[in-house]
């Protein structure tokens, strides 16, 4: 926990801004791969929205590699935002048990559920809020 602290002090606004940019720049392929990897296929596609959590492995692969539906890449792409933001502060296992615990700041709903209920603005700052000890 001194470590955590100790890194959110130095500098959460920079840590912040590189995961938004991370968000912005990554292609589909590494935004999938990384979520596949930290919360698991099926959670993924349950965030994004598909009903095949096989879509999940065909984006990380590069087989198929645009996503048609801007809901769904925006709900990916803020997912993969706030993995990279929790991934800078918290192992995988403690990002993983934050996107699907309940959450007192999202009305004791699963940030994973936020997210696929298009409530990512809250989603997002109770993700930062967690990150300063929240």
């Amino acid at each position: 926990m001194g470590h955590r602290s100790a890194l959110v002090n130095i500098a959460p606004d920079r840590a912040v801004q590189k995961a938004h940019r991370q968000a912005t720049a990554a292609p589909v392929r590494e935004i999938a791969g990384t979520l596949q990897d930290v919360l698991s296929r099926r959670l993924t596609a349950f965030i994004a929205g598909v009903g095949d959590a096989k879509t999940v492995s065909r984006w990380a692969s590069g087989e198929v590699s645009e996503i048609r539906d801007v809901w769904m890449e925006q709900r990916l792409r803020t997912t993969y935002e706030i993995a990279q933001l929790l991934l800078t502060y918290d192992a995988v296992q403690t990002v993983k048990a934050w996107f699907i615990g309940l959450n007192p700041q999202l009305g004791d709903v699963s940030p994973a559920e936020a997210l696929r209920d298009g409530r990512l603005k809250e989603t997002l700052s109770a993700a930062r809020a967690f990150t300063v000890g929240g």
